[in-house]
């Protein structure tokens, strides 16, 4: 076989939209901007005049995410070990690659083997993509996350794939001694005149003895026949029919079923187990543990741990957020709050004020927190879906008190994220119960383990002051306040993520992320997004957008405010003072497919939202059912409240790889979008969610699915992609949340919505940690 890996020193010749990009030297430019009095008084006192709006409207500066995002700053930081991608050519004629991402339904694996389909001339169905274990020697390219991985690996990989085919074309050519020009390749075949042969033939005689330097030519967009074309994910068959293996799946021998007893608030400690000998002698249990998390108990099934896990009697020590509740963090935030800077403006000017309540949301996918784990005297080895595995390895290391390359770490499918498995719980505890009991264990999370000890959205506030004057903005500040949002995976390597622990580097860390994704998309005059985060106390993590939906909500509902007030059409007010023409060619597509402004009865309404992120721009419009039989119709089981009935969603991403992926992951986004407006949250009573199960998260359910939803993934407007893992999320919710106030007449402060009303379930007790298993299941079902 035939190893090729992309070396830095390569040259590629690309599209001129491909070699496009800012200039890091224009960051310096943004430093300058933020809003003083000085300077608003003087805008005020200079644009009290009415002309035409799109000669009239204020130009905004460059924000620095407009200049470096995040995606791009990930992108650099991997570029250091691209040369370590590698591509193997089998003598099967088949390729394989060790995808160093994680894949976790949103189909980085297929994009990945369509990238390399396009180079090397293979079909995609003789390409097997597979998980790359952890990997110290990569650095910071192997964290999955702010929806770069197309955006990191689009050259690296491409590149390792045509300079696999240019070796084999070279090893063709001096078998046959032909002109390397007169040989052609097609699907895995090499050809010319008189001669024909196999990747798989070729493999053994174009392997390398040796790494050197080459230079290699990519394929033009306008030669694409692979990338762009619509596919279904490659592990679609094997997740449709039951035959993908998660972790829970794997048969490591002799690794028996494993849960943990937890405490009653955040991070509480055992003090104490009263009967932790009669618990070890019930049927099926072969250990119990106390380790840091709570009580660890393993036995031969999983139900008979739940049986166990409940039967346990402990003394818990206090937590880190004991008795604190919604109204109690909510207060806190306001306390942190960071002042408003432009004053209330008069003499001719006008000002719109407008303060915002985002509530915890639950981070938890629909498969729970798992892993495997089996550690030894002088190694371990663990295995779980994990975006961070660099990171996990290290702090599994530091745990057992072992060298990193004593510790193996796989990283298995995950069924689904939301940046849940940014974090590695689930591995290094049960790296952890695995050296207290001496055995291999099989470690799940009880669903009610996942709601209130698992990752959480911070609750946050934002506020929002918008100065205007005839129809001009002059000014836009936003202030958000959040409990800190925890990045201690760092970006993805050991070192930023130690750094990222530290008392500055927290705060630090979580202002760099909000500068780098939030900003303005219109010409608002001075803009100025400022972020605030107290208290580390809190489970948190990068929920699906980190920061983007509230701050986008917060956004559009004032931006939909300043419409109303200057007397224009929520549409066209944003066409006008949106920056740029991509910008503009999606809100013009959301609005003609879905007919915007048509005659509505009362009490319906449509919304329209614009969101800019990961080099991107996308535009939602929504259709809301708020009349009284429908908010009040009878729902099982279930919390009803306005009915979405229509979204159109209009997203430019660059140069979609799978536009089918795309449009898949767009639709995922839109029901995060809907439940974080309308339904889904958690509410916090003394230390704890109340939330404990599915039943209890009202998560976008069936009867709350829009009936009519249609995907615009719009042609390719540059030469590389963005992000998109993400991007369905922010617009959505905003859209959502400003259809339910044109039908209301009623502008949401809190999302969601119905978070402040009566509680629509009776909490799970907090002790015993976890329910009682189901034994009606049958009675239960529709």
């Amino acid at each position: 076989m035939t190893s090729v890996r992309h070396g830095r020193q390569r040259t590629t010749r690309t599209d001129a939209a491909e070699q496009g990009g800012t200039p890091r030297r224009r960051f310096l430019g943004y430093l300058i901007a933020g809003p003083t009095l000085a300077v608003a008084a003087s805008l005020a006192s200079d644009l009290l005049v009415d002309g035409d709006p799109a000669g009239a409207v204020v130009k905004s500066l460059p924000e620095v995410s407009d200049i470096e995002d995040l995606g791009a700053l990930l992108t650099t930081a991997a570029m250091p070990t691209a040369s370590l991608i590698t591509i193997v050519v089998n003598t099967d004629g088949t390729a394989s690659f060790a995808l160093p991402r994680a894949e976790v339904g949103q189909g980085i694996t297929t994009a990945a083997a369509m990238l390399i389909s396009e180079e090397l001339d293979l079909d995609v169905s003789k390409i097997h993509v597979t998980l790359a274990d952890a990997r110290p020697e990569l650095l910071f390219n192997q964290l999955t996350g702010g929806s770069n991985s197309v955006r990191s690996l689009f050259h690296p990989v491409r590149v390792a794939a045509a300079l696999a085919r240019e070796q084999l074309i070279e090893a063709a050519a001096k078998q046959w001694k032909v002109r390397k020009a007169a040989i052609t390749t097609h699907d895995g075949t090499v050809s010319a005149p008189g001669h024909t042969a196999t990747y798989g033939q070729l493999a053994a005689a174009a392997a390398a003895t040796k790494t050197t330097s080459a230079s290699v030519t990519l394929k033009t967009s306008s030669d694409f026949t692979v990338i762009g074309t619509a596919r279904n994910h490659i592990d679609s068959l094997a997740s449709v029919t039951g035959t993908k293996t998660f972790t829970m799946d794997m048969q490591v021998p002799n690794a028996l079923p494993t849960m943990v007893c937890r405490p009653p608030t955040i991070k509480g400690t055992v003090v104490s187990v009263a009967n932790l000998a009669a618990v070890q002698a019930m049927p099926g249990v072969t250990d119990v543990a106390v380790v840091s998390t709570g009580v660890a108990v393993r036995a031969a099934t999983f139900g008979q741990c739940i049986d166990a896990v409940r039967a346990l009697t402990v003394t818990w020590g206090p937590g880190s957020e004991d008795g604190k509740d919604d109204a109690s963090i909510l207060a806190q935030l306001k306390h942190a709050e960071v002042p408003l800077l432009v004053p209330k403006v008069s003499k001719g000017a006008h000002t719109i004020d407008a303060d915002f309540t985002y509530y915890f949301r639950s981070n938890s996918p629909l498969e729970t927190n798992c892993a495997i784990a089996d550690v030894r005297a002088h190694s371990a080895e663990v295995w779980s879906p994990l975006k961070s595995p660099i990171v996990a390895q290290g702090h599994i290391a530091d745990l057992l008190n072992l060298p990193v390359d004593a510790v193996t770490v796989h990283v298995t499918p995950g069924g689904g994220s939301f940046g849940r498995h940014l974090f590695w719980d689930a591995a290094i505890e049960a790296a952890e119960i695995s050296k207290a009991m001496g055995k291999p264990v099989k470690l799940m999370w009880h669903r009610t383990d996942d709601f209130r000890h698992g990752r959480t959205h911070p609750m946050a506030t934002s506020r929002i002051r918008a100065t205007w004057s005839g129809k001009n903005v002059l000014t836009f500040e936003q202030r958000h306040t959040s409990i800190l949002t925890d990045f201690s995976h760092g970006l993805g390597d050991v070192l930023t993520a130690y750094s990222a622990t530290l008392p500055v580097g927290k705060l630090g860390f979580s202002e760099t992320v909000f500068e780098l994704t939030q900003n303005v998309p219109y010409n608002f005059g001075i803009t100025d997004q400022i972020l605030n985060e107290v208290d580390g106390g809190f489970h948190t993590g990068s929920m699906r957008n980190i920061y983007s939906p509230d701050v986008t909500t917060a956004k559009e509902l004032v931006v939909d405010m300043l419409a109303e007030a200057m007397g224009q059409d929520r549409y066209q007010f944003r066409h006008t003072f949106l920056k740029d023409a991509r910008s503009r060619a999606v809100m013009d597509k959301a609005a003609q497919v879905g007919n915007w402004g048509r005659t509505m009865p009362a009490g319906t309404a449509q919304g329209i939202a614009f969101h800019q992120e990961y080099i991107g721009v996308a535009a939602c419009l929504v259709e809301i059912d708020c009349r009284p039989a429908t908010v009040n119709r009878p729902i099982a089981d279930g919390v009803t409240g306005p009915l979405v009935t229509k979204v159109v969603y209009v997203v430019d991403v660059g140069l979609p790889i799978n536009p089918r992926g795309l449009e898949a992951q767009m639709l995922g986004g839109i029901m995060d979008g809907i439940a974080q407006a309308l339904t889904s949250s958690l509410h916090f009573s003394n230390g704890l969610p109340l939330e404990g199960s599915w039943d209890n998260y009202f998560y976008t359910r069936q009867w709350n699915v829009p009936p009519d939803v249609t995907v615009v993934v719009m042609p390719p407007t540059t030469g590389k992609p963005g992000g998109a893992g993400e991007f369905g999320v922010a617009a959505s919710m905003a859209a959502v949340a400003c259809a339910y106030t044109k039908a209301t007449g009623t502008l949401p402060t809190a999302f969601p919505i119905n978070h402040d009303g009566p509680l629509a379930f009776t909490p799970l007790p907090t002790v015993p940690s976890i329910p009682q298993s189901p034994v009606d299941g049958l009675s239960n079902a529709f």
